[in-house]
This record gives C-alpha cells, sequence and structure tokens, in this order.
C-alpha cells in the first residue's frame, strides 16, 4: 500500500501523533488506512500501542523486513509484550486509541 501526498480537503487525525490535520494541509493517504502528517511519516522509532514508549525497533527481531514508514503504527515493545496479559492490554489500548472500531 503506497502513501499518497494530498492537500486535505476535509479536516482529519493522523494514525500516527492522534492530533488533527486541517483542511489545506498537505497530509499523506492510504486507502483503508487513513491519513498521517508528513513529519509523522519520517519516524524512525515506532512508539508502544500499551506504554506510549519507543518500541524498540533497532532490536525487533522483525527489523530487516520492516518498512517503518509503511506498518501500522500498532506494534508494542518486548516489554509490554512480555507482561502476563500482554494481548488483553494491547487489545484494551487499541480499542482506547481507535474507538471508532469499537462501533
Amino acid at each position: 500500500m503506497s502513501w499518497r501526498k494530498i492537500p486535505m480537503k476535509f479536516p482529519g487525525t493522523c494514525i500516527v501523533c492522534n492530533e488533527k490535520i486541517p483542511v489545506n494541509e498537505i497530509g499523506l493517504w492510504a486507502k483503508g488506512l487513513g491519513v498521517k502528517h508528513e513529519k509523522c511519516a519520517q519516524i524512525n522509532e515506532l512508539q508502544c500501542i500499551v506504554c506510549g514508549g519507543p518500541a524498540g525497533c533497532d532490536q525487533c527481531e522483525f527489523q530487516e523486513n520492516c518498512d517503518i514508514p509503511n506498518v501500522s503504527q500498532l506494534c508494542i515493545c518486548k516489554k509490554c509484550s512480555e507482561e502476563k496479559d500482554a494481548f488483553d492490554a494491547y487489545q484494551k489500548y487499541v480499542n482506547k486509541k481507535f474507538s471508532l472500531l469499537n462501533t
């Protein structure tokens, strides 16, 4: 899936930082994924969806196959993934961040 640079015709919410993208600002859009700021596409380290800290991209076992600007922003760090109820915590925070998915 490729990201396309577009001038925003409607306000949107960045899928990376969850901040608003106003009308007429340039955003990156991908069908089925949403929009993100240009600056958010240049991130070299993803955030953990659970704790908000760095996901540990430089030590990730999938680093060779991961295309950070194009992957989901729903990574989990090693520490959080090793917790007892990691999957439940992951689901909780994904549902919280993307409440629209809960409808």
